[in-house]
């Protein structure tokens, strides 16, 4: 069994968010290999049975918010007895990157997101493959959670949606090809700022390279609402 989670905030008013790109990648995954399938609620997440790169796999949406994601994760990786280095893929968000662009890593730090901190806090660790999927750095003017809560616009939707394309595909190629094939094939250079034709490889954010924060640094998560309660299910958009 191999465990595929994407994270995300739970609730419609999220849906499409910028934050919510790895359930995205997995609503794709769900729509490409479960179609029509049902999902159920497990381990405090909706969850969907596919057969993904030749493995039976595990979709995973958690229905607790961003930063206790962890928990959804420890309860499945427990019951199915799996090595996360081996049977656990994350896809989520980065603000350092442009949308349009994703990147695979076997394992790393979590570049401050909240949601990886919490899997690395309940897993001992942080052994395990991850795309991560661009949503474009904060401007300027905005505040950060603002950014990152905000909806993808409809002129950046066309790139948005080939990169959740493009993730879903990173999934499949660790599960079938092993996460160095996935990382040789999907790992993109990213243009100079400035131009010039110059490529450069994608690592951190500048930030992120000096203080280890990144993509949800001081970012704090929605609060709870009595709306909420009544509507954790996520549901399931493929």
């Amino acid at each position: 069994m191999k465990l595929i989670v994407g994270l995300g905030n739970p609730g419609l008013k999220y849906d499409k968010t910028r934050h919510n790109a790895g359930f995205l990648v997995v609503d794709r995954l769900a729509r490409d290999y479960a179609a029509g399938e049902t999902p159920r609620s497990r381990f405090n997440a909706a969850t969907i049975e596919a057969r993904v790169g030749g493995e039976k796999c595990l979709l995973m949406k958690p229905t607790t918010y961003m930063n206790r994601s962890g928990q959804s994760v420890g309860e499945a990786v427990r019951f199915y007895k799996l090595d996360p280095a081996d049977d656990l893929i994350v896809a989520v968000d980065e603000l350092a990157f442009p949308i349009g662009h994703i990147r695979v890593r076997a394992k790393g730090g979590t570049a401050g997101h909240n949601g990886l901190k919490d899997i690395d806090r309940i897993l001992g660790g942080a052994d395990y493959p991850r795309v991560r999927v661009g949503i474009g750095e904060k401007p300027a003017v905005m505040n950060q959670a603002d950014w990152v809560l905000s909806q993808v616009t409809e002129d950046e939707w066309p790139d948005f949606e080939s990169s959740i394309s493009k993730a879903a595909k990173a999934v499949e190629s660790v599960i079938r090809d092993g996460v160095d094939a996935a990382m040789n094939a999907f790992n993109e250079r990213l243009s100079e700022p400035g131009g010039k034709g110059k490529k450069i490889r994608a690592t951190t954010h500048p930030a992120e390279e000096k203080t280890g924060r990144g993509a949800d640094a001081a970012t704090p998560e929605p609060r709870r609402t009595a709306d909420d309660a009544n509507n954790t299910h996520p549901g399931w958009s493929a």
